[in-house]
């Protein structure tokens, strides 16, 4: 007798994971609220999940590189340009905040660079993502509202069916805004 695996849903996941980065970006900016090493392994780990994140719309990041300059919509062109712009803040984010580390690096026996330009960097690139972390959140609203819906307050809500599966695993590409 042949089982099968239930594979858990795409959008369930990215939904998921795209909360948790959120609240962790949330947290993170507010180092006073968390404290220094909090805020530290947090950057840490939002660094993993933002990867996590890029791999989950790897197929999206690949379809609009190659056609970018072709048919593509505008607002899929938009999005590219703040992802990309988001994933460079972040990484600068990242890494300034590993030279200034008081925290995560000695924990591997490394010293950080304490020195004023790293920590300007940081603090600038950091104020830059809140703006592109709304902007993001912005562009992408309609997809938040309507996962949540099938997945939170559906489920929560007494009398309605819960909402199956969906049958097509993956949108078309016409669908994610690639092709026009």
């Amino acid at each position: 007798m042949k089982q099968t695996t239930k594979r858990p849903n795409r959008n369930l996941t990215k939904l998921a994971l795209d909360i948790g980065i959120f609240l962790s970006f949330l947290v993170a900016m507010a180092p006073r609220f968390s404290g220094m090493t909090i805020h530290e392994w947090l950057g840490v780990a939002l660094g993993a999940t933002i990867t996590t994140h890029l791999l989950l719309n790897w197929s999206w990041i690949v379809q609009v590189t190659k056609r970018f300059f072709g048919k593509v919509q505008w607002s899929a062109r938009l999005s590219y340009v703040l992802n990309a712009l988001l994933f460079i803040d972040m990484t600068v984010i990242i890494f300034t905040g590993l030279m200034i580390s008081k925290a995560v690096l000695p924990t591997f026996g490394l010293e950080a660079m304490h020195g004023g330009v790293w920590k300007a960097l940081h603090s600038l690139s950091a104020n830059l993502s809140v703006f592109l972390v709304g902007l993001h959140v912005a562009l992408h609203w309609q997809w938040i509202v309507n996962m949540t819906k099938r997945f939170i307050i559906a489920p929560l809500t007494p009398g309605q069916a819960t909402p199956q599966p969906a049958r097509v695993a993956r949108p078309t590409l016409k669908e994610e805004g690639v092709l026009q």
